[in-house]
């Protein structure tokens, strides 16, 4: 199966070189040898000829907001559209938010702030894909949040904080998460700390920092992923 990573954001550049680009964590997550793996840094304009290229898309984070002018970004949203139902799609927390605004949802800047350090979703309504049920903790990065579900999307799972934390689309072909699986502790310990003080208070940014020493569902996460998408 081939799968298209669309790279929409980076590390700081501060973490540039101490940890891996977004695409390779993918990768990592979800087994090097387990996709036949393309990557389109879209930023810089690089998309697939057409969307049947590949089987599936992966759209990763940004720091970008999905209601951004930036033209990327809008040629993002169209690529999507024309996509959906041509190839699977699976987003994380940008790629979430984005594919909920290509696809008639609402995203904002949230008045509830950052979602940082682990955070558990309850899933609500588990899929046969899903491997178990109940709470899953995963680490978090975002302000803007998805505040209205598009036409066809249901939330499987999230939080009080983060309601529309996971759409399952009813085309059975398209899926999105607001966590960030494929960060491991590290990268999220560093991440907080790099930010802090600035764009995190420090409390906030302590208390975040703590919840990272639990156990999380990242890989569990991962297989849900995979078996999403040996059904999509």
């Amino acid at each position: 199966m081939k799968v298209g990573i669309l790279e929409t954001g980076a590390p700081p550049k501060d973490l540039q070189g101490r940890f891996a680009r977004y695409p390779q964590m993918f990768r990592e997550l979800l087994g090097e040898d387990a996709y036949d793996w393309a990557n389109f840094d879209v930023r810089r304009g690089e998309f697939p000829a057409q969307p049947e290229a590949c089987a599936a898309y992966l759209i990763t984070g940004s720091p970008a907001g999905a209601y951004d002018p930036d033209p990327w970004i809008a040629d993002l949203i169209a690529f999507l559209q024309a996509a959906r139902g041509r190839a699977a799609l699976v987003g994380v927390c940008f790629g979430h938010q984005v594919m909920a605004q290509a696809f008639g949802g609402k995203v904002i800047k949230s008045p509830k702030g950052w979602g940082i350090g682990l955070h558990r979703y309850t899933t609500m309504h588990p899929r046969a894909w899903m491997e178990g049920e109940g709470v899953i903790a995963v680490p978090a990065s975002h302000q803007d949040q998805v505040v209205e579900a598009p036409p066809g999307a249901e939330a499987i799972a999230g939080s009080d904080f983060c309601p529309f934390g996971m759409l399952d689309y009813d085309d059975g072909r398209t899926l999105s998460l607001q966590l960030h699986p494929e960060f491991e502790a590290d990268y999220a310990r560093a991440l907080i700390e790099t930010r802090m003080g600035e764009l995190y208070p420090e409390p906030e940014a302590q208390a975040a920092l703590a919840s990272l020493a639990a156990p999380d569902d990242r890989v569990r996460v991962g297989r849900w992923i995979k078996g999403f998408l040996a059904r999509a």
